[in-house]
This record gives C-alpha cells, structure tokens and sequence, in this order.
C-alpha cells in the first residue's frame, strides 16, 4: 500500500496490455492480487453511517469482522430485512488517495510518452484516461448497483448464472448492500470434482455468458477474475463485484461480430480487417506478417501444437521492431480485452483443452451472425458489382478524353506528397550526413599519404567518428515510407466543387 491503492488496480490492469508493457512485465503483474488488509471497524463504521445512518437502525444482525478485503473496498456479512446479505464499504479516505495518485500518474504521463514510440504512446495515453475513468467508476457504488441490477435483467430467464440482488434501502453512493450468495471459487478445482461439476461444460458455459455479454447486451462484467466468480450447489456461476463493468456501443458490437466470424472461419484477411476497423490494427501494418500471426492465434487459442520454427521465422521478421507494433488498443476496446483475456485464463484453469474458437463459432451461428455477416458481405459484394459496371459506362468517354488531352499535350496531373513520418528529412540528413563522413575519411586518408603528421589524420577522423555513428542510427530505425496523395482523386473533385 506504500504506493497507495490505485497503483495496485494499475498494476492489475497493465497486466492485460502487451501494446504498453513488455512481456516479462506482463507475467510479473498478472499475479499482483487486489487483497489487502480491511481497514479498522471503527473508520469503516464512520463511512457505512455517514451514507445510512445507525448501524443498528439499518441493519437487524451486522458482524463487524470484514470477510475480504481490497483496495478500493472491504465486505461485511449482515442481516437486512430477514435476509443474509454482504456489505460493501468504500474504503475509509480512499477518496483524496485515489485522487492524488491519479494526478502522480498524470503528471508522470507526458514524460513517459516521450520516452516511448508512437504506437505505445497512443496505448499509453488511452491506458492513462480509461483507467482514470475506471478506477473512479469503481469508487461509486451507485453507478455498480444500476450496472448489476441492469445486467441481472438481462439473465433474468437464464437459471445457471446467479447475481446477488440488491437492496436499495441499505445501498448508496458508499456503500451497497446485497444477497449474501456462498458458493465454490470458480478455479478450486479440486473442490468441483469432488461435486462432480462437469468442468468442461462449466468453461463453455461462462464463456457463452461473457459472449452474450458483449455481443448480444452491450453491458457486461468486466472483472471476472477468480475471485470474482463461483459456483452454487446447483452449479449455476455466480458474479460478484460489478464495480467494473462496462458497456459496448453498437458500431463496436458489430465490428466484434466480423472479428468473432473471420476467426471461426479463419479468414486471416477479414480479421485484419475487422481490427483495422475497430482501431486496433495500423491501416499501414505489413498484412503478410500480421496474417501470418493470426494463423498462429488461432492455433494457439484451439490448442493446437505449434510448428517451433514457424514461430521462429516470424520472431525473426519482428525482432528489434517489437515495440513499434503495429497493434493499439482504444479506450473503447480495453475492458473487452480485458475480459476475453482473463475469461480465457479462467476457461483454461477449468479445461486445459478448452477451445475458445469453438464455442463461439457455435453461439455464432445458434444465434445467427455469421448467416447475417455473409448476407451482408454477399450485399456489399453486389453494390460493389453495381458500381463496377457502372464505371464500364461510364469511364471510356472519361479516358477518351484524358487520351484527348494527353495527344494534344494538354494534360496536366498535379500531384502532393504526403510525408507525414519526415521520411524526405530523414533522407537529407543522411546525405548531409553521408557528405561530412566522405569529406573527412577522404580528407584524413590524403593527409596521410601525402606524408603529413598522422595525428592530424587522427584527429580528423576522431572528428568523424560520431558522425558515423548518427549516420548508422538514421539506418538502423524502421524503414517509413511516403505517399502520393493525387490531386484528382474523386475526393479532391467533390471538394474542389463545393469550394
């Protein structure tokens, strides 16, 4: 706690984020656990009665023994109403806490995007604002009862998945009573074979909830942790702790779907497509290796072995560019990572064959997505059919003309560089820099063949030297390109027209 209770949440959430941290980093911060000591009962005592009066007043039985604590929070067991009922309690003074290591952190942002590419510092920056965001959501217990009340609705009809029921009398801005649910941690393995609990069916299952989740609700739980799941004596799963909870907007859920589909159909294109779609993909990645690392992903995510030097030679195509990575992840998107990576833990911890592809290939067609993505692909195919033989009419009187202008050496095509990586700086100063290394290498070596005291020689090369040195850093960053952007493209028509 010596960093303060947001560091840890931080910890917790960089741990899904290989666009901004390194994978050694990554396995040392998914082990980090949000468990701490719960505050004394006397300082917890003052927030739960500042927001509902008397304890005694509100509660009929309450046992000042917290039964876990965490960073942000500590949960008590109580009596409300007749009722067993667990009582969250915002930690005492986490407020002013939270607040002055968000402002460390914000202050400390700046200097680390300097310190990183461009891609990372577009990660970075994202990480910066939706865990500031996040992090104060969690804190409002009034906000985590309309999401879980919102999301129970949503499963109301479906009796294997449970979520604690709330009681509004007893519930506030700091605090949030609801149905005290007991069940077995969701990774006790031993404890569900003992029950008998069929383990494989219990990871598709919960898989098919976080899928319907994203998909189909737009709402979903968004810290499925084991510690945040269980299961009853009837096997139903239940959720607990819907401090992080999420929701999806529909462009978003759309764009999920084409991923979900590629994926099941294994269309290495379509998935590029769907990431540069959402955002999470460069437009100007290399496609070749990308999709190659896709086809790995899959194998991976079914299980299948993976041919060593196959991974090998895409290791070597990546090597000394790995934090340049074309992949982001925008704010929209990092609670579904989030997600889809520690349900997948989950679902492995509980099936190590588990097949991640294949069960939501089949929630795909059950629920009829991947028949609407190839209607709408075989729709967008024909409109584009449509323009093409349109453009058969009506670009030879088009070209006739051009040739026209092009005979009577009329014809004149204008056209902008677009150079937005300083790709022709770069280029001058490596001639430039090209220029001052030949004029010393060659000065130096005719003063020392002409007879004249070495050291002269010497010093001009000394001279030289870190010249040669900038000259091979400049050769040895990424490769950038330029782009000729033609000033009569149909684009630049339309706006040449309405100017």
């Amino acid at each position: 706690m010596t960093l303060g209770p947001t560091f840890i949440k931080l910890g917790q959430l960089l741990s899904t984020r290989p666009d901004v941290a390194p994978p050694e980093y990554v396995d040392v911060l998914s082990t980090l656990q949000d468990e701490v000591p719960p505050a004394d009962w006397a300082a917890a005592k003052e927030v739960l009665e500042a927001e509902l009066g008397p304890v005694d007043e509100t509660f009929d039985e309450f046992d000042t023994e917290a039964i876990s604590g965490a960073s942000l929070g500590q949960v008590y067991r109580a009596v409300h109403d007749g009722e067993q009922v667990a009582v969250k309690v915002r930690r005492p003074g986490i407020v002013p806490l939270v607040n002055a290591d968000l402002r460390v952190i914000r202050w400390s942002l700046p200097v680390l995007i300097y310190l990183v590419d461009e891609s990372s510092a577009f990660s970075l920056s994202n990480l910066a604002d939706e865990f500031s965001k996040t992090i104060r959501q969690e804190m409002d217990y009034g906000r985590e009862r309309t999401m879980l009340e919102e999301i129970s609705e949503n499963f109301a009809d479906d009796e294997e998945i449970r979520i604690p029921r709330t009681h509004e009398g007893a519930s506030g801005e700091s605090v949030l009573t609801m149905e005290y649910l007991p069940g077995t941690k969701i990774n006790d393995i031993d404890e569900l074979d003992a029950r008998g609990v069929d383990r494989t069916e219990l990871a598709e299952r919960l898989q098919r909830i976080y899928l319907q989740m994203i998909i189909d609700d737009g709402v979903f739980h968004a810290d499925p942790h084991p510690g945040n799941l269980a299961v009853d004596e009837e096997g139903a799963v239940i959720f607990y702790d819907f401090g992080m909870s999420g929701r999806v907007d529909p462009y978003i859920q759309k764009k999920i779907v084409d991923f979900y589909v590629a994926i099941a159909e294994q269309d290495t294109d379509a998935i590029l497509d769907a990431l540069v779609n959402m955002g999470t993909l460069s437009p100007e990645a290399d496609r070749e290796v990308m999709g190659q690392i896709m086809e790995l992903a899959i194998q991976d995510a079914r299980g299948e072995d993976i041919e060593q030097y196959r991974v090998q030679q895409i290791i070597e195509q990546v090597e000394g560019t790995i934090y340049e990575f074309p992949l982001r992840l925008p704010r929209n998107l990092a609670l579904v990572l989030r997600v889809a990576t520690v349900v997948e833990g989950v679902c492995v911890t509980l099936d190590p064959d588990f097949d991640f592809i294949s069960v939501a290939t089949d929630y795909l067609a059950e629920q009829g997505y991947r028949e609407q993505t190839a209607r709408r692909i075989a729709s967008d195919a024909a409109g584009q059919a449509q323009e093409t033989a349109g453009a058969l009419v009506s670009v030879p009187p088009k070209l006739d003309r051009v040739l026209d202008g092009l005979e009577d050496e009329d014809l004149t095509v204008n056209i902008n560089v677009k150079d937005d990586d300083d790709v022709m700086r770069d280029l001058a100063k490596r001639l430039i820099l090209g220029i001052f290394v030949a004029a010393g290498v060659l000065s130096a070596a005719l003063i020392y063949a002409f007879g004249q005291d070495w050291r002269v020689s010497a010093g001009i090369l000394a001279v030289t030297a870190p010249i040669v040195v900038m000259l091979w850093r400049s050769f040895r960053r990424k490769q950038k390109s330029i782009r000729a952007k033609p000033q009569f493209t149909r684009q630049s028509m339309r706006q040449r027209e309405g100017d």
